[in-house]
């Protein structure tokens, strides 16, 4: 099953499960219920913390909720704030899990808020994440709670600095384009 938020982010390709965490995670567990996935794909936009450039296409499998708070020692959580990709055979059994320690392994951070402070990125990029994606953890936690495998796509729109906004507005048509006839291409594989 493929998926998006919605709204402004919809491709003909993909089921919309609203925007941010709450909303796609809630929405996406109805849908795996209902519909029971063999695994789930999650196409959309992001910011980046420098590594990648604007309009290039980035895969995951591996998302954190760290909120800027942590960095500067106010906040701690008793829950786990990274996700790993996993492998299920259905029942919730985990098969395999992708390791967030591994060279190649991309961490996409969400978070209801988006990051303008280009300061952080140094906090964010010293644990390998690189991205930023309002919906990811959501996705990856609905899925594991299901059982269901998941991974996503991301398109970078701007950076995650202090014209965030800005750049997200335009360059967002173009690479909402450009994600849409790579993933088509893809898809006809």
């Amino acid at each position: 099953m493929i998926v998006c938020a919605g709204r402004i982010e919809q491709f003909d390709f993909a089921r919309p499960v609203g925007i941010g965490m709450i909303e796609s995670a809630i929405t996406l567990t109805q849908l795996c219920i209902e519909e029971k996935p063999e695994e789930i794909l999650f196409v959309g936009t992001a910011g980046a913390y420098g590594k990648y450039e604007i309009f290039d296409i980035v895969s995951s499998h591996t998302a954190a909720n760290i909120e800027q708070s942590f960095f500067e020692g106010n906040a701690y959580s008793p829950i786990s704030d990274v996700l790993d990709g996993i492998s299920c055979d259905g029942t919730g059994k985990v098969l395999s899990r992708v390791s967030r320690e591994t060279k190649n392994a991309v961490i996409v951070n969400s978070s209801n808020y988006i990051t303008t402070n280009r300061a952080l990125w140094e906090h964010y990029t010293a644990r390998n994440i690189y991205l930023e994606n309002m919906e990811f953890f959501g996705v990856l936690q609905a899925a594991k709670q299901c059982g269901i495998p998941a991974s996503g796509f991301f398109i970078v729109t701007n950076y995650c600095d202090e014209n965030a906004h800005r750049n997200f507005v335009k360059n967002h048509q173009e690479a909402m384009n450009r994600l849409s006839i790579y993933m088509k291409e893809g898809i006809k594989q």
